[in-house]
């Protein structure tokens, strides 16, 4: 679980494509580095938020030690992306020397400033527009080509004023239509994630807010078991179709 606030914005150093014999897919291994936070207490097997899809750490590289005496410290830490991976986000599109957006996972004393974020990516979208607001940018997201129906699929979850989680950044939606929702980022933020190196037609990762999918489960069963189980719903569904 993570909370869509960036700590850091590491680099890529190393991408190796790794093929499956068993399957014929690809997968690809990551060398991640120039993260100083996330190193200064990762460990073997801890989740990573990657440009939000949460990742595991395969491997630690450390650096040349100071001394016979000492350990060498961490400079790098490796990942691996599963082909189903590569598919679903915008991971694929990485190359060497590319920044990610980069988040440890939760902890129970963490200050809960963005939302909850899963690291699982609903979708990709594209970057269809972007200009400026006074001293803001405004970003506009839609379907990516050929993926309509994917996006089209979350965008009821996207609603004006809620959470979304773009490259596992939490935004606030500023304002949706029927295909199409924005978010606008002050320059503190765009210098700290790497949606402010990016323009028009690149691609991002797409987590909605899972509060809605809850609700809507909830509700979709309420109707299924014929109207029981979530007391006072059926007065306020009442007064909706009474309007």
């Amino acid at each position: 679980m993570f909370t869509g606030l960036i700590e850091e914005m590491g680099t890529i150093s190393t991408l190796l494509s790794l093929d499956s014999t068993s399957t014929g897919g690809k997968g690809t291994s990551l060398t991640i580095t120039s993260c100083p936070l996330i190193l200064s207490d990762a460990k073997l097997g801890d989740s990573i938020s990657c440009n939000g899809t949460c990742l595991t750490i395969t491997e630690l590289l450390p650096g040349p030690a100071q001394d016979e005496s000492t350990s060498a410290s961490p400079t790098a830490f490796k990942v691996s992306i599963a082909p189903e991976t590569l598919r679903r986000t915008n991971l694929g599109k990485l190359k060497e020397g590319m920044k990610l957006n980069l988040e440890r996972a939760t902890r129970a004393d963490t200050r809960m400033g963005g939302h909850y974020v899963q690291g699982h990516v609903d979708a990709v979208a594209v970057i269809r527009e972007v200009r400026e607001d006074g001293n803001a940018v405004v970003y506009r997201f839609s379907p990516r080509d050929g993926d309509g129906e994917g996006m089209h699929s979350i965008l009821k979850y996207i609603v004006e004023k809620g959470y979304v989680a773009i490259d596992g950044t939490s935004l606030t939606v500023t304002a949706e239509g029927r295909d199409w929702w924005e978010v606008m980022l002050i320059p503190y933020t765009r210098e700290r994630i790497v949606m402010g190196t990016k323009g028009v037609g690149d691609l991002v990762n797409v987590e909605v807010d899972m509060v809605g999918k809850y609700v809507e489960k909830s509700v979709r069963a309420y109707f299924e078991q014929g109207g029981e189980g979530l007391p006072g719903l059926e007065a306020a569904v009442g007064r909706i179709v009474a309007k």
